[in-house]
């Protein structure tokens, strides 16, 4: 039975619909009949212009939002309300960072949530260190640019060493050289986890570090047919 688990998707939709509705009770269509899964040590890019969908898909396969129709499931990973912290990590597109908690604090906190760790500040200062951001440690994120609490905030992402990580625009605030040292060090530590990665970029540059590539146009999904048979 742990063996069958192992080799089940991560996460899975089927004919998967999200609208939301106006103030005039108008319902607008956000994703449209997406099909797709994610397996064990996948990454991922998740690409399309602003306001094609990816923040939705985001929220709903993180177990953050639902469908409107269709399916969502998580068949290695169990119910939707045991995702996270511990199975999912996710990082925001906008400032998540909890205001009165310092850098170190904010890293560790869903691992203290988790399982009330003594470690979980240790672990936290190893990450900051890794991601180069331990001079940053005591600071408030009030004291931070963008880029930095973007960057703490995939720290905090990885501290329950989950098995799905989802990301989105996670290097949108940062030059190009800065991102690439961002992505190395997140990519090996995912990789070296063994989970999965999906990143939602609109940099090119970005999305070519990862191995399959997902396109958001008005709401509908493609994935790359390089992509599609490199799975089976």
């Amino acid at each position: 039975m742990e063996g069958s688990m192992m080799d089940d998707p991560l996460a899975e939709t089927h004919s998967l619909c999200r609208s939301f509705a106006d103030g005039n009770r108008t319902r607008l269509p956000v994703l449209f009949d997406i099909n797709c899964h994610i397996d064990a040590g996948n990454s991922i890019a998740l690409v399309g212009v602003s306001g094609s969908g990816k923040t939705t898909l985001l929220h709903i396969l993180g177990g953050l939002d639902i469908p409107t129709s269709g399916t969502i499931a998580w068949p290695a990973l169990g119910p939707r309300e045991k995702l996270r912290p511990a199975k999912i990590g996710f990082v925001f597109q906008r400032p998540s960072l909890f205001p009165a908690l310092s850098v170190v604090q904010n890293v560790a906190l869903p691992l203290l949530l988790l399982d009330g760790s003594d470690d979980a500040l240790v672990a936290a200062t190893d990450l900051l260190d890794q991601f180069g951001l331990l001079d940053l440690a005591e600071k408030l994120p009030e004291e931070l640019s963008g880029g930095q609490a973007q960057r703490v905030a995939m720290a905090r992402a990885l501290i329950t060493k989950p098995r799905l990580v989802l990301a989105d625009e996670p290097t949108g605030q940062l030059d190009s050289s800065t991102a690439r040292q961002f992505l190395d060090v997140a990519l090996y530590l995912i990789g070296r986890s063994g989970a999965a990665f999906v990143l939602a970029t609109h940099d090119d540059a970005v999305a070519a570090r990862l191995d399959i590539r997902w396109s958001l146009d008005a709401g509908r999904l493609s994935i790359d047919a390089w992509a599609q048979e490199a799975r089976r």
